[in-house]
């Protein structure tokens, strides 16, 4: 760290450190776990979780270590103007990797609904290869009905949504009611901050956090509904793959946009932010409207049409 506070005019570059080190560390020991556990529970192993949490703990604290640094810094007059400007873009570009992965699984649903069902239920240019593969097939979404052949179980029921009436008693429904309440939220305690009104802030941001732990909640509720006693589970053919793929990546991200929205509920009570030098609390708040638009997205893609 240096001496003195940031020239406005000099891009500042930090001491070197080890941080990307240990982050690539931590997230390598994380993803190849959680993969090994999946290939052995899928040979029916007993797969160990202890290589992924490992990771998980590795890459937590150092970026608990790291984020410290840079808000240290940011305390000490370091971030110029440019260094500000930095971390705006690099947090856009963040987002706009999020948009492009949720893209590859929306892309991948719209395909398997669109062509690859249709295709084995004898329609379109390769629908032949239907009346070989699967001549009893029905072309219906979702696909409720897989082949006898002892690879997929089909569920009994899918989550598709019951007739509007019946949507108080359905879990997405509320949900969806959540996430879009937290993003109202959210914006309350934003302005809160531009206001200079720490009670505001404080009190906002604990209701957004609390509407993200409630909507984990129903999420596990949810999941548990379904293989208990609907049957759609991760081996239901492409309806169940694609149901749990989409829906349970976007729970890691509202567990992570929860996580974030709590560091900075707790930076709120030791006292920062100020109106015009809160970004760590405003890159916070565009992850969440981004985790409520796809889930609105989700809402409507995988449970209603």
């Amino acid at each position: 760290m240096a001496d003195s506070k940031a020239d406005p005019s000099i891009y500042y570059i930090p001491d070197n450190g080890w941080y990307p080190v240990f982050i690539a560390l931590g997230a390598m020991l994380m993803v190849t776990g959680f993969a090994t556990w999946l290939n052995d529970t899928k040979n029916g192993l007993e797969g160990s979780w202890v290589q992924a949490l490992l990771g998980f703990a590795i890459f937590s604290v150092v970026l608990f270590f790291w984020f410290a640094k840079v808000i240290e810094e940011n305390f000490a007059g370091m971030a110029n103007v440019q260094l500000k400007r930095s971390y705006v873009w690099g947090m856009s570009w963040f987002i706009f990797s999020e948009v492009m992965f949720f893209a590859a699984f929306f892309g991948a649903l719209f395909y398997a609904r669109t062509f690859a069902v249709a295709w084995l239920g004898g329609e379109g240019d390769k629908g032949f290869t239907g009346e070989y593969l699967w001549p009893e097939f029905s072309s219906e979404w979702p696909v409720v009905q897989n082949p006898n052949n002892g690879l997929f179980q089909g569920p009994h029921e899918s989550m598709a949504a019951p007739a509007v009436s019946s949507w108080l008693s359905y879990l997405p429904f509320w949900n969806t009611a959540i996430l879009l309440a937290s993003s109202v939220t959210v914006h309350f305690a934003h302005t809160a901050i531009k206001n200079q009104n720490r009670g505001a802030l404080i009190g906002w941001l604990s209701f957004t956090v609390l509407l993200g732990v409630a909507f984990l909640v129903l999420q596990a509720e949810e999941y548990i509904h379904a293989y208990n006693e609907l049957g759609l589970t991760l081996n239901s053919g492409i309806y169940g793959s694609t149901f749990f793929l989409l829906t349970g990546f976007h729970g890691f991200h509202v567990t992570l946009g929860t996580f974030i929205l709590m560091v900075q509920l707790f930076r709120a009570f030791k006292g920062h932010f100020k109106p015009d030098d809160c970004f760590g609390f405003e890159a916070a708040s565009w992850y969440w409207h981004f985790v409520d638009v796809v889930w609105v997205c989700l809402f409507i893609f995988v449970y209603v049409l």
